[in-house]
């Protein structure tokens, strides 16, 4: 049994790390830390991020993003099912859960990194609200080898800001973020070419069906 005042301290120290979060950009993430290849990065605020780029992690990454409440049951039930019978493995992960494990905690799996993730998503959920986790998500994300956030992606990869991404740019930049590491944006390929392509024609879906909503 953990002690009571241990506990308690915890959910104090969480509590005011998500709050002081809510107003100033996380500084560094373990993430950052242990990366060999070191850290570029330059926050941008979600105001002066192309609205496209949203649109795109949506459509690649989190279709209910607006109407979910951190979680989706349906994504994480269609996961396991999908992981279980062999393959490519599927992530269940909202963009909320992505955004409390990047800012807060470790890489990799294990029920008590899945354990915390969940109570730090019903933070960010009733604390940030959508727009600033949406904000967050697109700053810490990692784009690239040693490249956080889509401002820093987006120089790297098109020389521009991330307030000038066109729709092509957008999707290749949401089709790398599930493996930084292993895909680029700049001449992509195979799987992350299709990919790409397929969360670029998506775009004009979310925004016509609204699935953008909380963020304007």
């Amino acid at each position: 049994m953990i002690p009571v005042k241990i506990l308690l301290g915890f959910i104090a120290l969480s509590l005011f790390m998500v709050a002081i979060y809510r107003f100033v950009p996380p500084p560094v993430t373990l993430t950052m830390l242990f990366d060999p290849n070191g850290i570029t990065k330059d926050w941008t605020s979600l105001d002066d991020i192309d609205p496209d780029m949203a649109r795109a992690a949506i459509a690649g990454e989190d279709g209910k993003f607006c109407t979910h409440h951190g979680f989706d049951v349906d994504a994480i039930a269609k996961a396991a099912i999908h992981n279980a019978s062999g393959g490519r493995i599927r992530g269940g992960s909202t963009i909320s859960q992505q955004t409390a494990k990047n800012v807060f905690l470790w890489q990799g799996g294990g029920f008590v990194r899945k354990g915390l993730e969940a109570w730090f998503t019903v933070l960010i959920e009733a604390i940030w609200g959508k727009k600033r986790i949406m904000e967050v998500y697109l700053n810490v994300a990692e784009t690239g080898i040693g490249t956080y956030g889509v401002e820093a992606g987006s120089i790297r990869y098109f020389h521009h800001g991330a307030g000038k991404m066109n729709r092509a740019e957008a999707g290749r930049i949401a089709a790398v973020l599930p493996l930084p590491k292993k895909r680029a944006a700049v001449a992509p390929s195979g799987f992350t070419r299709r990919y790409g392509n397929t969360i670029a024609a998506r775009i004009g879906v979310v925004q016509r069906d609204g699935l953008d909503s909380c963020l304007r």
